[in-house]
């Protein structure tokens, strides 16, 4: 069963939601985002499911070697 869940988030957060993840996402988005973090407190499990989604993980990779790429030129 469903429940419907109304939410505060500042315009820009929400126009980058929609122009990002599309109008009709959002709510897909945030419960995944936010289900291993109240369905799941061991998060070892938490992260071994999300690790199970290859396009989530392709994504983070790219993320992550673009992040720290940039990261190797930075000066203290």
């Amino acid at each position: 069963m469903q429940k419907k869940l109304t939410i505060t988030v500042d315009e820009e957060v929400y126009e980058g939601l929609r122009k990002t993840i599309g109008a009709r996402k959002i709510s897909r988005f945030i419960q995944e985002i936010v289900r291993p973090h109240v369905l799941h407190p061991n998060l070892e499990t938490a992260y071994a499911e999300m690790a199970k989604d290859e396009k989530r993980e392709q994504e983070a990779t790219e993320w992550a070697e673009v992040t720290f790429k940039g990261a190797d030129h930075e000066t203290a």
